[in-house]
């Protein structure tokens, strides 16, 4: 069989990270959930983008000597069958051995996703349930809509909500006590961008 001939990639069972690592570039962004590929559409607005870009900035300035932090795409290897590319992550230095030519592979303290149309019940529900299995300490569901931050803490093997934070109530965190900024803060940088 020609090179040409060949059939598109198609497994039935699992696909696992390698699987996933080798598909061919079509300039798509997937995420590996449970062994099953997810394409990830479409692409983020521009409002999301400047809300993602504002959040890494004020947290590297306020984080950048205790922590790693990454802004998406960035593949986050859970497992052999579960890879997620969430919009920040936050990783502790003294942990930075997660962090590979891969990826980050290990647990982060914190990973935070950003609403948008397409994405709300996979972020609010499918993600909530996924990084809670792998026991991320912290997730943040950030709404652009209702300008408010939603803080999942982890307590024993579930998230609970740990507090909701409107647009003027400083953003801080237990666990990662350099964080401190209003949603003012993010919101305004977007404020005359559709989205």
């Amino acid at each position: 069989m020609k090179s040409s001939d060949k059939k598109p990639f198609l497994k039935e069972d699992p696909i696992t990270y390698d699987d996933y690592a080798q598909l061919p570039d079509d300039g798509k962004r997937y995420e590996l959930a449970n062994g099953v590929l997810e394409l990830m559409t479409p692409a983020p607005t521009p409002k999301h983008q400047i809300i993602s870009t504002k959040m890494l900035t004020i947290l590297m300035n306020s984080c950048q000597q205790e922590y790693i932090i990454f802004a998406s795409p960035i593949d986050l290897i859970l497992s052999t069958t579960e890879a997620r590319q969430p919009n920040l992550v936050m990783i502790h230095r003294n942990n930075i051995e997660i962090t590979t030519k891969r990826g980050i592979e290990g647990i982060p303290n914190l990973v935070a996703e950003i609403l948008s149309p397409h994405s709300i019940k996979i972020d609010r529900f499918d993600k909530l349930k996924v990084y809670a299995r792998y026991r991320i300490p912290e997730y943040w569901i950030i709404d652009p809509a209702n300008e408010v931050l939603e803080q999942y803490v982890l307590v024993n093997n579930d998230y609970e909500i740990f507090n909701v934070f409107g647009r003027e109530d400083t953003v801080q965190s237990e666990q990662i006590k350099c964080v401190s900024f209003t949603m003012a803060e993010i919101m305004d940088a977007a404020a005359d961008l559709p989205g």
